[in-house]
């Protein structure tokens, strides 16, 4: 068997969670745009999320927009010293549809001002820089975070879509706890990304981790080893992203009670040496 990498991982050094956590994204309405058809639904996932043994759930003021923290801070107590709680900003999603990066320091410091509001809380555990904007010197905004931080709106900084250049550029202004790139067992072109966080102890959350089902070449292999666990290709593909690395910290998202379950369970699956490396490979 591979080896069993650790359960938990601590965030910063310091914010212990289980390794297997929520993303919020799907809590919003269709498109990530407004309130879901069912907020008591929503209301009842996340606390049943909690219940499940869930400590690190992420969201983004950029889904619904605003509605995604509005859940969370009504449903949860996001100031237990047992909960972790990290959110975006940095990134603007419109009613048509689009997203587009802001990056600029004074939006940053309302938005977490706006943020800390929704989530119904006086400091932020992790505050993540959603996506660098082009129209702004990614050093600005990064230093715009480190004042956040500073100024204890925040505890922990991380960030979001970047480059091994960037992640470095960032750490001589702030202490980076963890980056959040798109990463699944299909998708391994921020590999290199991933390889930096490990050399430098920060937490490594793959965005889009179960590639909503595409699994392209690796949907065959991907399939057969979930047969052989009598489980679905979704639990096997966080299997694989929990066993790759001991700093990853899956996010997978979900509407339903049923599918969180399902996510939850994933973390118990142990692959052979063999399902390991035919799926790496």
């Amino acid at each position: 068997m591979v080896e069993n990498q650790s359960d938990t991982f601590d965030i910063g050094g310091e914010l212990t969670v289980n390794r297997l956590g929520y993303g919020a994204m799907r809590l919003t309405g269709e498109d990530i745009i407004g309130p879901p058809e069912d907020e008591d639904n929503a209301h009842e996932l996340l606390q049943h999320a909690d219940d499940v043994g869930v400590d690190f759930i992420d969201t983004a003021d950029s889904y619904g927009p605003g509605v995604s923290e509005r859940l969370i801070g009504e449903a949860l107590e996001t100031d237990r010293d047992d909960l972790v709680v990290a959110t975006k900003g940095g990134l603007l999603r419109n009613t048509d549809g689009d997203w587009h990066p802001h990056g600029d320091p004074d939006y940053l410091r309302n938005a977490v001002l706006c943020s800390l509001d929704r989530l119904r809380t006086e400091q932020i555990d992790l505050y993540q820089f959603h996506r660098p904007d082009p129209d702004t010197d990614f050093e600005t905004s990064v230093q715009t975070f480190a004042e956040i931080k500073d100024e204890g709106l925040v505890d922990h900084v991380g960030l979001s879509n970047v480059t091994v250049e960037q992640l470095e550029t960032a750490e001589e202004m702030v202490d980076v706890a963890t980056v959040q790139n798109e990463y699944n067992v299909a998708n391994r072109e921020d590999e290199h990304v991933l390889d930096a966080c490990e050399e430098k102890g920060i937490g490594f959350i793959p965005w889009f981790p179960l590639a909503a089902g595409d699994l392209g070449s690796k949907e065959q292999v991907v399939t057969d080893v979930a047969d052989a666990h009598d489980a679905s290709p979704y639990q096997i593909a966080l299997a694989w992203l929990l066993e790759h690395s001991d700093v990853t910290l899956p996010i997978p998202g979900t509407s339903t009670i049923d599918h969180l379950e399902q996510n939850v369970a994933a973390s118990a699956i142990d692959l052979s040496a063999d399902e390991y490396n035919r799926l790496t490979e």
